[in-house]
């Protein structure tokens, strides 16, 4: 795979950025692409290991030394026929999947992992560019009728799928625009909106019907979708952890969700919907949670113009590198930091927030101090951190129960998410399948994507009594 001596030829190479002064000015993707003559490069250096432990990290298995090797060879087409037979959208991975394939590379183990995520990113827009991605419609229609619930990265992976083995697929969403957290949780500096778009467009050719501001369960009755033939819920998980702590109900703390909806709601021209405006635009901005969304809130904060952000996180500062040996091939705990980091934040770790306070029903400071590593407070290390706006982003608990969920009645695990399992992603209710992060809990676009298409598989073999689609 690759040239046989191109890991020892050249060296690691991934996209550069605009300068942070530059890219805080405005909320377009700001990566500056490598050239094709370096992305060969790239392509090289995937080493013939024998094991492609890359499989192992890939949660939607992609054959990543087959499309490393072509675009080595300038076999672009190519390229994109291997990273489209296990992934539905690459051009979503490719910006915004942290790259666990790379984590388990095996040059890794020398800290210069094959630049997968790069030339991921770079086939993928090669083919959009060329014209290579056209509607793919069924060849015939078995009649059959299938509801998918939710338009993100699960739902709309589940019915792409589900529609190119000839089913009549109806998908509904309850915002105005399909894409889930990649539409309304993601910044546009990360992820153009534009990018879901064209293959929004490119799935209605194929036949998929979109139903948008249709909310199941609450403007949407849940006997409708129970009249088509088979329903799969892909609506995520959207209840947000709080903070239950003197001082929650001040004015100023938010959820992080709402912060960054309504801030993709005005790039995009939908308009906030409902409430007050939640900007950081001259306020001392702390972030509670260390983790994707609170980067994103930091980066959000910069680009409105906050006077300072501070993120802390409840976990201690993990290791600059890990232990390779007792880690890999797994996903390891590093710190990691994001290009949202380098635009302006200071970070701390070890910090429960034990109370706000405000004048006026406004908030104006945390009451923190510092935790061991049993999450208990450490007598004596009290701290203040001066706060006009405070932001949640503390992951999320389960998916919304009230509405669709207790509409349908089906079970739900320890967790409050919905239960299937990973076999027949089936339900409690024959009918109905669960895939992504309702039925799996928070987690990553490629599990997503993943879950999509297993659930399809399953939903398919479940209408037609067998299956053609990959698992």
């Amino acid at each position: 795979m690759g040239k046989a001596t191109g890991f020892k030829e050249f060296p690691r190479q991934t996209p550069g950025y605009e300068a942070p002064a530059e890219r805080v000015k405005h909320y377009r993707e700001f990566t500056l692409p490598l050239a094709e003559a370096d992305l060969n490069k790239q392509g090289a250096r995937c080493m013939d290991c024998g094991i492609p432990f890359c499989h192992q990290g890939c949660p939607v298995n992609n054959i990543i030394p087959d499309w490393n090797d072509l675009v080595y060879r300038n076999r672009w087409k190519d390229a994109i026929e291997v990273l489209h037979s296990t992934n539905n959208f690459p051009e979503f991975t490719g910006r915004v999947c942290p790259a666990p394939c790379e984590a388990s590379c095996t040059l890794n183990l020398e800290e210069s992992p094959v630049a997968i995520k790069t030339v991921e990113h770079a086939v993928i827009e090669r083919a959009w560019a060329e014209g290579w991605i056209v509607p793919e419609p069924p060849k015939a229609r078995t009649g059959k009728r299938v509801a998918v619930i939710g338009a993100g990265p699960a739902g709309l992976a589940a019915a792409q799928q589900l529609c190119r083995a000839g089913h009549q697929v109806t998908l509904y969403e309850k915002n105005a625009f399909a894409g889930g957290l990649l539409r309304y949780g993601i910044p546009d500096f990360k992820l153009d909106k534009a990018v879901i778009e064209r293959r929004v467009a490119q799935m209605k050719a194929e036949g998929v019907e979109f139903r948008m501001g249709a909310h199941v369960g609450v403007s949407v009755p849940v006997s409708e979708v129970l009249a088509y033939d088979a329903v799969v819920l892909s609506g995520g998980s959207e209840k947000p952890r709080d903070l239950p702590v003197p001082g929650r109900d001040l004015d100023g703390v938010h959820f992080a969700m709402d912060f960054l909806a309504q801030q993709n709601r005005r790039v995009s021209g939908e308009g906030v919907m409902g409430g007050a405006d939640i900007l950081a635009m001259g306020k001392k901005v702390v972030v509670i949670g260390g983790g994707d969304t609170g980067a994103d809130c930091v980066g959000t904060s910069n680009r409105q113009g906050a006077a300072a952000v501070v993120q802390i996180e409840i976990m201690p500062r993990p290791p600059e590198k890990e232990d390779k040996l007792a880690t890999w091939p797994l996903w390891p705990n590093k710190l990691r930091s994001s290009s949202s980091h380098d635009e302006g934040c200071e970070r701390r770790w070890s910090v429960a927030t034990q109370s706000f306070t405000g004048e006026g029903g406004k908030v104006k400071a945390l009451n923190c101090v510092q935790v061991d590593g049993k999450f208990q407070p450490v007598p004596g290390t009290e701290f203040t951190l001066e706060a006009d706006l405070v932001l949640l982003a503390m992951g999320f608990v389960h998916p919304v129960h009230e509405g669709l969920i207790d509409g349908l009645g089906v079970e739900k695990d320890g967790r409050g998410n919905v239960k299937a399992d990973t076999e027949g992603y089936r339900t409690s209710n024959p009918k109905v399948f669960a895939c992504g992060d309702m039925r799996r809990g928070q987690s990553l676009v490629v599990w997503a994507i993943r879950e999509g298409r297993q659930a399809a598989r399953a939903v398919d073999a479940f209408l037609m009594g067998a299956s053609d689609l990959p698992q």
